[in-house]
C-alpha cells in the first residue's frame, strides 16, 4: 500500500534566493519526471515528506497528489544540508506499476549465531544489495539468519538467491556476513604495541640522558 504526500507546482528556473526562502519556511523545493510524466518542478511539506518516508521506507511507493492528479512514484534522488541535516531538494521517479525497478535493499542479520556466542565477531562488508523487482514487491529489509553460522563461516549472495522471489543483481561471491575468530592475545598485544613504544623512555643520542643533563 502506498503512501500519500501532496505537492504544488512552482516555477521553473527558481531563482535561489526564492528557493532559500521556500526551505525557510519548512517547504522542500524538487521535481517529478519519469513514467507519461512531464518534467514538473514542485515544492511539498519537510513534515509531510519526512513522515512519508517514515511510512514507506526509502524505496516504498509514494502517492504524488499535484493539482489534483495522482502519480506513483520512488524517491530517486535527495540532497540535505551537510550540517543541519533538512532537506533541500528531492527527485520523484514516476513509475510503472507493471514494471520492475532496480532498487537498493538493506542487509539485516537476524538470530544469534553460535561463533558468536564462542566469541566471534559478526561483520557486515556489505549492508545492502542491488535488486530488481515490481514496486509493490520492494521489500523494507533482506533478512539472512545467522543462527547456524560457526566461527569461520559466510553467507553470501549465491546463499540466499533462492529464498527470495525476486532477482539480486549482485555477484554469488557477494560477502553479505562473516563470523570471524576473536583476537588472540598475541593479536591484541601487537595492537597495543605502538602505543608503548610512544610512550618509552626518550631516545638517547650521545651519550645517557643523566649526562646530557650534566652537560646543560
Amino acid at each position: 500500500m502506498s503512501t500519500k504526500i501532496t505537492a504544488q507546482k512552482r516555477e521553473s528556473g527558481t531563482p535561489h534566493s526564492s528557493l532559500t526562502e521556500l526551505r525557510g519556511k519548512g517547504d522542500v523545493p524538487g521535481v517529478v519526471y519519469g513514467f507519461q510524466t512531464e518534467t514538473t518542478p514542485l515544492v511539498v511539506s519537510e513534515i509531510d515528506l519526512i513522515k512519508t518516508l517514515r511510512e514507506s521506507g526509502r524505496n516504498g511507493v509514494i502517492n504524488l497528489e499535484i493539482d489534483g492528479k495522482s502519480i506513483n512514484v520512488v524517491l530517486n534522488d535527495f540532497q540535505r544540508d551537510a550540517l543541519k541535516g533538512n532537506f533541500e531538494h528531492v527527485d520523484f521517479l514516476a513509475i510503472n506499476m507493471s514494471d520492475e525497478l532496480e532498487v537498493s535493499a538493506p542487509v539485516h542479520t537476524v538470530g544469534e549465531s553460535p561463533g558468536e556466542k564462542e566469541g566471534g565477531i559478526v561483520n557486515q562488508p556489505n549492508r545492502e544489495v542491488t535488486i530488481k523487482v515490481k514496486p509493490s514487491d520492494i521489500p523494507d529489509a533482506i533478512e539472512v539468519d545467522i543462527s547456524n553460522l560457526a566461527i569461520g563461516d559466510t553467507v553470501t549472495v549465491g546463499d540466499i538467491r533462492g529464498n527470495v522471489s525476486y532477482d539480486i543483481l549482485d555477484e554469488d561471491d557477494f560477502i553479505l556476513v562473516s563470523i570471524a575468530a576473536p583476537r588472540t592475545q598475541e593479536e591484541l598485544d601487537e595492537l597495543e604495541a605502538p602505543a608503548e613504544d610512544a610512550a618509552g623512555e626518550p631516545e638517547v643520542i650521545n651519550g645517557d640522558a643523566e649526562d646530557g643533563e650534566k652537560e646543560a
